[in-house]
């Protein structure tokens, strides 16, 4: 077998725009001839899907799955929502889930590193998708969180995983922490609990209200009351403990878990594409688009 050099390694990237990995492997598979190596990386289909990395993938699904006390939530997106009600998307979110909660990666780097169930490393599972939908098909985004034997884990997905929930609690049950995974994929808090808000934050919210009830003509020692109770609604709003339990709007959440035994440790809420932003195209642009990827 021949050996790779670096210098190798980026003639072949800069003629094919493929990733480091894709052409140290496709040289090897080639003993080091690079037209025989481009042939492989068409074979594979990892130039076509390198063509597509370019388009805005802001649809998708998210996903989770839980290993023990080892809990993955992830985030796959596709160019549209069209591809993610398709069956081999749909494999795709729960294999790399699996393979995530299983693995345990450090970076999406080694996550597509990581070797299936089927075999393959999960960015040629990726890449094998992008081939059949014929978008681009990334991996976005995962989380891994871990539990002690005390703790029970609750996972909720919404619409098949266009938002997901994943909530700890410390005693209850896993129905009292999916029923919280509910609330939190449904009214979606900032924070876990006054504690876990920034303390600059609580202050200038403090200000905020001081000042907008002094501007009210109150007397000093009332404005003290009204703006503690204008900061219990505040966090009423913004976090999960406080919040109205979607449920039963008489208890908060942390009244709710206290009430099956439990308190709140943690939450996780993922929406599919939230923070990217997506470019408008016409529909005439898009049609010519398809037909150039079409030809190529």
């Amino acid at each position: 077998m021949a050996k790779v050099t670096a210098q190798q390694v980026k003639e072949l990237r800069d003629k094919t725009q493929v990733g480091m990995m894709d052409a140290k492997k496709a040289l090897v598979a080639s003993d080091g001839d690079m037209a025989a190596a481009i042939d492989f990386l068409r074979e594979k289909g990892v130039m076509k899907a390198q063509k597509k990395s370019g388009n805005t993938s802001a649809n998708g699904l998210a996903g989770i799955a839980v290993d023990g006390n080892t809990a993955a939530i992830v985030e796959v997106n596709s160019e549209t929502d069209y591809v993610a009600t398709n069956d081999t998307f749909q494999a795709l979110v729960k294999l790399t889930a699996e393979t995530i909660v299983k693995g345990k990666p450090a970076d999406n780097e080694a996550a597509l590193a990581l070797t299936t169930s089927n075999g393959d490393t999960l960015g040629e599972e990726i890449i094998k998708t992008t081939q059949i939908t014929s978008e681009n098909v990334q991996l976005r985004r995962f989380q891994l969180v871990e539990k002690s034997d005390s703790e029970v884990f609750g996972a909720y997905l919404h619409q098949g995983g266009l938002i997901a929930s994943l909530v700890v609690l410390d005693g209850a049950d896993e129905a009292t922490a999916k029923d919280v995974a509910m609330h939190v994929a449904a009214i979606n808090p900032e924070f876990l609990n006054k504690e876990a808000i920034p303390e600059d934050r609580l202050d200038h919210e403090r200000e905020v209200i001081t000042q907008e009830s002094l501007n009210e003509g109150k007397p000093e020692n009332i404005v003290k009351k009204m703006v503690e109770g204008r900061l219990h609604k505040y966090l009423s709003q913004v976090t999960l403990a406080d919040q109205a339990f979607v449920k039963d709007e008489d208890q908060s959440v942390s009244q709710y878990v206290a009430s099956k035994g439990g308190k709140l440790v943690s939450f996780i809420r993922y929406q599919v594409g939230e923070g990217i932003e997506v470019e408008e195209s016409n529909l005439a642009d898009e049609v010519q688009k398809q037909i150039n990827d079409a030809k190529n």
